[in-house]
């Protein structure tokens, strides 16, 4: 039996977040440049999406570009950019075939004014279909996000707007770029790291998370199917006990 035909639907969650990493060693090992990994990582995105949809996944949110990764070397970060474009106008048709909606977090104010253009065409263009959510993390971090959070509170508290007393996780959560968008049930990263790297701090507080050695070029939908079929044989006690679980 494949993995896939091991997924549970009654027990799939609703919102899944992927750090991809992996793209820099997966070149150095072909003898290439980094860019071209980041290339090959287009192929992994493109089945990870294609099996998120088969099996009915409401929520996919790829960490594409931290803000982090503004200090890499500038010839890197602009060949991302660009591949990110050529990306979106490569694949924009394909997904909405595959009745996937796009949305996007982070400080897009930052990209590229082509890229900003592209990313809203692209979005007004799948606006109308009702799958899968595919949502990118650009130029986005968790420190960034709680902070503006934080920011606007602060400032709507001044305005009058908010009082302090109605702050709590629920208001928080609406003052994030998620804002609408359930939080992940499961975090898979690629490559073998085993850290988080500032990606939706607040969101993934009960959230599974599973490690892969894969790294991201030479992931594929299977592996995404393994990594459901893991997170379903967890016992998620959301701090009670198994047997509060089962009274």
């Amino acid at each position: 039996m494949t993995a896939k035909e091991k997924i549970q639907k009654s027990n799939l969650p609703k919102h899944i977040a992927i750090i991809m990493d992996g793209n820099g060693r997966w070149a150095a090992k072909q003898g290439n440049e980094r860019a071209f990994g980041h290339e090959h990582g287009v192929d992994a995105v493109r089945s990870a999406v294609e099996g998120a949809v088969e099996v009915g996944l409401q929520y996919l949110t790829l960490y594409a570009f931290s803000t982090e990764n503004w200090s890499r070397p500038q010839d890197e970060v602009t060949a991302l950019m660009g591949l990110l474009v050529q990306a979106i106008t490569d694949e924009t048709e394909k997904l909405k075939e595959q009745n996937v909606r796009l949305a996007m977090i982070g400080d897009l104010a930052s990209l590229p004014e082509e890229v900003q253009e592209k990313l809203n065409w692209s979005i007004n263009k799948l606006k109308d279909s009702t799958g899968l959510t595919l949502v990118l993390a650009l130029s986005y971090s968790s420190k960034w996000e709680i902070t503006q959070a934080i920011r606007q509170i602060a400032t709507d508290v001044k305005e009058g707007i908010l009082t302090v007393e109605e702050i709590n996780n629920n208001l928080l959560d609406k003052y994030l770029a998620t804002k609408g968008i359930p939080d992940p049930e499961l975090l898979i990263r690629t490559s073998g790291e085993t850290r988080i790297s500032n990606f939706l701090l607040w969101q993934i507080a009960y959230a599974e998370l599973y490690f892969t050695p894969v790294l991201w070029p030479d992931f594929r939908k299977e592996n995404l199917f393994e990594a459901i079929c893991d997170f379903q044989n967890r016992e998620r006690r959301f701090g009670k006990t198994s047997q509060q679980l089962v009274s």
